[in-house]
């Protein structure tokens, strides 16, 4: 079973899937094809408390450098006891984390295949998989291709969860491929929450890689644009240093069903700005 695989397990192959980019959204999932074919578990599928999917941007407007604090702020969330603590406390005490790189359209790079996780060990044998493993790159922002590709991925994890969360970083609005609502309109249908970790990191002073756009139009735009579903939130880094901190907030707010409310990290309260889902690129306030 090379889709679903336990922590312990070897190291699943780099894939990259190739999304459609049909504007209609019959085309999205009837030409659609999925990241890794496997049959069903001998014994039905394997249950989780929580289906996670990271959707990372390694857009090219952000550096090596600026890509390195981002995969490093998912590394120190597993190393995190908080992690560990969220996971153990579910029904089942277990969850399946999957973590996807993309950028435009044709680039969906799954970095670590399906692993479920249910205990400290698990969590830091995940945390140093991940760091183990090179940074990917591409062109192109396309939030529509990483929402299509996490649709085919949940298709054939092999997995049953009451949840399943699809929990997109990213540096700017959709420039790339497809429109955003579609499919997202389509998974939230299906009962998938998106969450949103709006970037926007300053760098020599000046918005600039990370926070090419104004953070609280990027914010805005992540809320009103991107998020939706059971729970949905999104909680923006303005600052490297607290990227960690932002990552294992969000984790432990999707891992734990029972909070009662939503975290937003205190450097980016929610917005109140209204934004256009069409636009590309520029987002107001740059």
């Amino acid at each position: 079973m090379d889709c679903l695989v336990r922590i312990a397990g070897s190291m699943g192959a780099r894939t990259v899937l190739r999304p459609t980019g049909a504007f209609l959204l019959a085309l999205f999932f009837a030409t659609a094809p999925q990241a890794h074919s496997t049959d069903r578990p001998a014994g039905g599928l394997a249950e989780v408390d929580l289906q996670l999917i990271l959707a990372v941007d390694v857009s090219p407007s952000m550096s090596r450098i600026e890509q390195k604090v981002q995969r490093d702020g998912y590394v120190d969330a597993f190393r995190h006891a908080d992690i560990a603590m969220a996971i153990t406390a579910g029904e089942l005490g277990r969850i399946a984390v999957l973590y996807l790189e993309w950028a435009g359209p044709n680039q969906q790079t799954v970095i670590v295949p399906w692993t479920i996780v249910e205990s400290r060990e698990d969590a830091l044998t995940l945390a140093d998989r991940l760091a183990a493993l090179s940074l990917t790159e591409g062109r192109g922002t396309s939030i529509s291709g990483a929402l299509q590709a996490a649709n085919g991925l949940f298709a054939k994890s092999g997995l049953r969860s009451p949840r399943r969360v699809i929990d997109v970083s990213g540096d700017g609005p959709n420039n790339a491929g497809a429109p955003v609502d579609p499919i997202r309109q389509f998974l939230l249908a299906e009962g998938v929450t998106i969450n949103g970790l709006p970037i926007a990191l300053p760098r020599n002073g000046e918005a600039d890689g990370f926070a090419r756009y104004d953070h609280s139009s990027l914010q805005s735009y992540f809320e009103r644009c991107v998020i939706g579903g059971p729970d949905a939130f999104a909680i923006g880094v303005t600052d490297a240093a607290m990227f960690a901190t932002a990552v294992r907030r969000k984790l432990v707010r999707e891992i734990s069903i029972n909070m009662d409310q939503v975290i937003y990290a205190a450097y980016t309260g929610r917005s109140d700005r209204t934004v256009d889902c069409n636009m590309t690129g520029q987002l107001p306030g740059r």
